[in-house]
């Protein structure tokens, strides 16, 4: 199955992750003391988070002389599963990553590969200190440990096309599928009279790939039951009318012509004012900032169903931290955790990467109150945080995910089957993979 795929890769790509640890450190000028520790820090490769990680490695250096940190992005390959798990097999993880994705914990944390953060003795002081109980209690391992601790989220939220709404006489964004719906009938046109569509009011990858269903399904299922995931107690749990509400909703959509029947690949649609809304994180907001400053753009919730009741969650989008069980340091390393997780450290985070800190005093705390001046924008997504959820971590979460894939792409995006048939069967689905692997 697929767990097994993706250590067949991690063990291929070993030889060439050895390698890669052995350059692109930033390794200090001299030794003072042989005794001094050293730890060796992954973060996500991305330009931005690069940036961050080694303005934090430089200032921790110098004030811990005697612990030293090693930062080195994580290696490129695939993707950084297959990366991490090719470090756990041949023994050269990190002592410290940034870039735990939390659907993938379950293979690291099996593999022996995780130290537990609640071994600590403090660490129910720092982590509570820092996020929300309902937000820190979803990370917690069927075991009862903490191998991770929560460190930045993205809520994936609706981004929409302010002039286009206005052209057609919309003054604010839909709140619920009629209002969407409402919305995409006006936003949808044929400019030029080809009887072609040139506007669409959205569009999403029609792609079956897993990682698809992060920024339609999943997120408009969390925000449809108020706050579900895909299992519970380690069991699926999603045959319900929730996820029938929400592949009813992507197949109007569909059957409607709200979205087209094809994946974009002359760029990006949104940027190119090509469609009214788009489902994505804060990331959003950079890139609309460098590439497309003339897009007049806000952000608001997704829309949830009729008649849905008390808050709107949705998927957070975690990174979060983690320690190796190859650290011979791991006390030390837990220092380094802290210190990334200090306020000051998460203003960086913000003012750097534009991603949210999974912290409970944003928009308290005065610290953070002038980069929300002046990113006001931002203050949605802020907000956002503390309704989100991560995807649940588990055995071939991925391959569960392709198969809600296949059932979204014949009844959403084709209308092949009925919205209950698709539930139906990608709950039988995902039942018959958690059976099969265990």
């Amino acid at each position: 199955m697929h767990s097994h795929r993706l250590i067949l890769n991690a063990l291929i790509l070993f030889s060439t992750l050895a390698l890669a640890g052995c350059s692109d450190r930033h390794e200090p000028e001299q030794r003072a003391s042989d005794k001094i520790v050293e730890l060796t820090y992954w973060p996500a490769p991305n330009p931005q988070e690069v940036q961050l990680a080694d303005t934090l490695v430089r200032e921790w250096n110098l004030l811990h002389p005697g612990i030293h940190v090693s930062m080195q992005p994580i290696p490129v390959s695939q993707s950084t599963e297959e990366v991490l798990l090719a470090a756990i097999a041949g023994k050269t993880t990190p002592d410290i990553c940034s870039n735990i994705q939390p659907a993938a914990l379950y293979e690291y944390s099996r593999a022996g590969g995780i130290i537990p953060f609640d071994t600590f003795p403090d660490f129910d002081s720092v982590a509570r200190g820092r996020t929300p109980l309902d937000l820190l209690e979803p990370f917690r391992s069927p075991d009862g440990h903490y191998y991770q601790i929560p460190w930045k989220t993205n809520p994936v939220m609706m981004f929409y096309n302010v002039r286009m709404f206005e052209e057609v006489g919309i003054w604010r964004a839909p709140r619920t599928y009629s209002e969407f719906f409402a919305a995409a009938k006006k936003l949808t046109r044929d400019l030029n009279g080809d009887g072609q569509i040139d506007i669409w009011a959205g569009e999403r990858d029609i792609r079956p790939i897993w990682w698809q269903r992060l920024f339609d399904f999943f997120p408009f299922y969390v925000g449809a039951s108020t706050g579900k995931t895909l299992f519970k107690g380690g069991v699926p749990d999603f045959n319900d009318d929730a996820a029938v509400e929400v592949f009813r909703f992507f197949q109007e959509c569909y059957q409607k012509n709200y979205f087209p029947h094809t994946y974009f690949q002359g760029g990006d649609p949104f940027l190119l004012e090509k469609k009214a809304t788009h489902f994505a994180g804060p990331w959003e907001i950079a890139t609309l900032r460098s590439l497309a400053p003339q897009v007049r753009f806000d952000v608001a919730l997704l829309p949830v169903p009729d008649n849905h009741k008390g808050p709107v969650y949705t998927y957070g989008d975690y990174k979060n931290i983690s320690i190796f069980g190859t650290s011979k340091h791991p006390r030390e390393a837990w220092e380094f955790v802290k210190f990334l997780l200090q306020p000051r450290n998460d203003l960086m985070l913000l003012k750097i990467t534009d991603q949210i800190p999974v912290r409970g005093d944003l928009l308290k705390n005065p610290l953070f109150a002038e980069y929300f001046k002046r990113n006001p924008k931002m203050v949605r997504f802020a907000e956002q945080a503390l309704y989100t959820r991560s995807i649940d971590s588990g055995p071939d979460l991925k391959e569960i995910l392709d198969a809600i894939s296949q059932e979204y792409e014949a009844c959403a995006v084709y209308g092949r089957i009925t919205p209950s048939d698709a539930v139906t069967d990608a709950m039988k689905r995902t039942t018959m993979i958690v059976e099969w692997n265990k």
